[in-house]
């Protein structure tokens, strides 16, 4: 003869999910809205395309300025570039030139 020593009840069979229910919305409600969310990884995305594009712009001041500083190096100055530069610097200009100021 068998004894019953526990009784089956509807709340056993209902505690597992009971558990498991709040703790997946929690960790689902995070993975979307965290801080490493899915949310977070689109700005991530945004903000590292943006500062792609402005490395590229800096990247083409930045050989545009050692194009420059070549053409001034030792052994390869020309004379326009060095009379450019003279008088911009100092304003001067020969009796004979128009000049013509921009706003």
């Amino acid at each position: 003869m068998r004894t019953r020593q526990k009784r089956k009840t509807l709340f056993r069979h209902l505690l597992v999910p009971a558990i498991t229910l709040p703790c997946l919305a929690y960790f689902v409600s995070h993975a979307q809205s965290g801080r490493y969310g899915v949310e977070a990884g689109l700005a991530m995305k945004a903000d590292f395309d943006s500062k792609t594009r402005l490395l590229a712009e800096l990247e083409l001041q930045r050989g545009d300025l050692e194009q420059r500083v070549r053409l001034l190096s030792d052994g390869t100055l020309e004379r326009d570039m060095i009379d450019e530069r003279a008088r911009s610097s100092l304003n001067l200009a020969n009796e004979d030139e128009i000049i013509i100021l921009q706003r």
